[in-house]
């Protein structure tokens, strides 16, 4: 009588992982299944939330968050400078970023950082910038960078976006260009 052959380590494993997905699967259909009983709707339960349950917020559209990067390449461009520039909404997301002729790598990533900064603080970054001597520990928060050159977009009182530029020889210059940008969704 012939013997059997054993099957290798391998083919087991696969073997037995296969068993375990049909397993998987038929304990996955029968769960949704039996998720809905005769006579419940598939449909989404709707709710209206009580009056006071929402807030409404303001948000700069990405037309004026572009016209606010183009102003503030424009401006640097006119002193002869080449810098980055970045827009960010109120909760610190990217709308847009303009990296201008001859900008140096570096100069991307810190103008998002100083526009993030700017909306968070809610404030031009050269001022959180002048707080660090007493707490250092600033430096360390998350997508922050604290140096001039972000400055804040509000709407009655409260930051809506941030504009960021860097690449031009000092802070003072990146802000300028950065308010710039902001000047340039006035009335």
């Amino acid at each position: 009588m012939p013997s059997r052959k054993q099957p290798s380590s391998r083919r087991r494993v696969l073997l037995g992982g296969a068993v375990l997905a049909l397993a998987g699967a038929g304990v996955v259909g029968t769960v949704a299944a039996s998720a809905t009983g005769p006579g419940d709707s598939a449909a989404p339960a709707s709710v209206s939330p009580r009056k006071g349950a929402l807030t409404r917020s303001t948000h700069l559209s990405l037309g004026a968050a572009t016209e606010a990067a183009r102003a503030a390449v424009d401006a640097a461009r006119k002193d002869g400078r080449q810098v980055s520039v970045a827009v960010v909404d109120r909760d610190g997301n990217t709308l847009v970023t303009l990296r201008g002729d001859g900008a140096g790598p570096q100069s991307y990533e810190a103008a998002r950082r100083k526009a993030f900064t700017a909306v968070s603080w809610n404030a031009p970054t050269s001022e959180p910038a002048g707080r660090l001597e007493q707490a250092p520990a600033l430096k360390d928060i998350p997508g922050t960078l604290f140096l001039g050159g972000g400055a804040p977009v509000t709407a009655k009182g409260a930051p809506v976006a941030g504009v960021g530029v860097a690449g031009a020889p000092s802070g003072d210059l990146d802000e300028k260009y950065a308010r710039a940008g902001v000047a340039a969704l006035g009335h």
